[in-house]
């Protein structure tokens, strides 16, 4: 799949995991109570900045912050554009 935007600089589009359903007991998580996912992939990265070389790359799996990027719906999806200050982890 390729995305039709290509972000600048340091920053990177990510596809944010779905959030959790059901608890590991088995219980549902009704939609009020479902917390925001810090977990996503990497569908997109910039270039980098001048004297900084990216680390993560397309189909790396990152943590990211609660809050962190700004969210974006593209071709029916939704994704965050973050800067690669705010990943976390590679996991």
């Amino acid at each position: 799949m390729a995305l039709k935007i290509q972000p600048l600089s340091d920053r990177v589009v990510v596809q944010p995991q779905e959030a959790e359903t059901k608890t590991a007991s088995g219980l549902y998580i009704p939609d009020s109570a479902k917390e925001k996912p810090q977990q996503g992939k990497v569908v997109a990265v910039g270039k980098g900045k001048k004297d900084h070389e990216m680390t993560v790359k397309v189909g790396d799996t990152v943590l990211y912050g609660k809050y962190s990027g700004s969210e974006l719906k593209l071709e029916g999806n939704d994704y965050l554009i973050m800067r690669e200050d705010d990943i976390l982890a590679i996991i």
